[in-house]
C-alpha cells in the first residue's frame, strides 16, 4: 500500500516511532553547524544582504507561500553556497519512495530541492509557507532523509519558512539518530543569514571531503 509521506508522517513522535529514530543532543554529533565554519567573502555578504532586502520587501506586505519562500530565500542561499555549480547537481521536486520495516507500507513524497555530489545526498531542502512553523516540516524531512540511498553516509536537511531556518543531521548506523541546529531567523538579523550560509558551505565541504575519500579508495 502506497501512502503520501505528508499524510503518513505528521508528527515528530510518529517519525521517531515509524523509523526507529532517536534525537540526540550530544553536541559532538552535529558539529557541522557549530565548528570550522568558513569565513564569508565581502561578495558573499553583499549577496546575502541583497537577498535579505528582497525577502523583507516581499514579506512586508503579508504572508508568503511555499513556492515564494523557495524563490526568494532558499534557492538563492543554495546558489550563493555554490550548490548550483560543479561538482554538485541539483534536482527539484525529486520523487522518493520509502518502504517501512514491516514491508506493508510504501511511503512516497517529493523533495522540494535535493543537492547531490556524485550519488551522495548533500542537502535536502524543504520549504513551507510563512504561516507554518519550521517544526511542522520536520517529520516529513526526517522521512526524506531516511530515504537516502546511501544510508551509511550522514544526511543533512534544511527546513525554512522564510522567517526561520533549521538544519537537521541524520545518521543510520548502529543507531538511527538525528540532531538539530538552533533555529536561525533571517527576518530579524543579517547575521542570522550569514550563519545559515556558513553552515551550508560547511556541510558542502564535509560531504565533499567524504566523497573525495570514497573515490580515492
Amino acid at each position: 500500500m502506497s501512502i503520501a509521506i505528508t499524510e503518513a508522517i505528521t508528527t515528530i513522535a510518529e517519525a521517531e516511532r515509524r523509523f526507529g529514530l532517536s534525537r540526540t543532543e550530544d553536541e559532538a554529533f552535529f558539529l557541522e553547524w557549530q565548528t570550522q565554519l568558513p569565513e564569508l567573502s565581502n561578495a558573499e555578504r553583499s549577496a546575502l544582504d541583497e537577498l535579505r532586502r528582497r525577502y523583507l520587501y516581499q514579506r512586508s506586505v503579508g504572508q508568503l507561500l511555499e513556492g515564494t519562500v523557495t524563490l526568494l530565500l532558499a534557492s538563492p542561499l543554495l546558489t550563493i553556497a555554490g550548490f548550483y555549480d560543479p561538482p554538485f547537481r541539483v534536482r527539484a521536486e525529486e520523487s522518493v519512495q520509502l518502504t517501512l520495516d514491516d514491508g506493508e507500507e510504501m511511503l512516497q513524497g517529493r523533495i522540494d530541492v535535493l543537492v547531490l555530489l556524485n550519488q551522495f545526498w548533500v542537502v535536502v531542502l524543504e520549504s513551507k509557507k510563512t504561516t507554518l512553523s519550521v517544526w511542522t516540516a520536520l517529520p516529513q524531512t526526517l522521512a526524506y532523509l531516511m530515504a537516502n540511498p546511501q544510508p551509511h553516509k550522514p544526511s543533512f536537511g534544511m527546513v525554512t519558512n522564510g522567517d526561520e531556518i533549521l538544519f537537521v543531521k541524520l545518521v543510520q548506523q548502529e543507531q538511527r539518530l538525528y540532531g538539530l541546529s538552533r533555529v536561525f531567523a533571517p527576518f530579524s538579523s543579517d547575521r542570522e543569514t550569514y550563519s545559515a550560509l556558513q553552515i551550508l558551505k560547511r556541510i558542502g565541504w564535509a560531504i565533499g571531503a567524504e566523497g573525495s575519500a570514497a573515490n580515492a579508495c
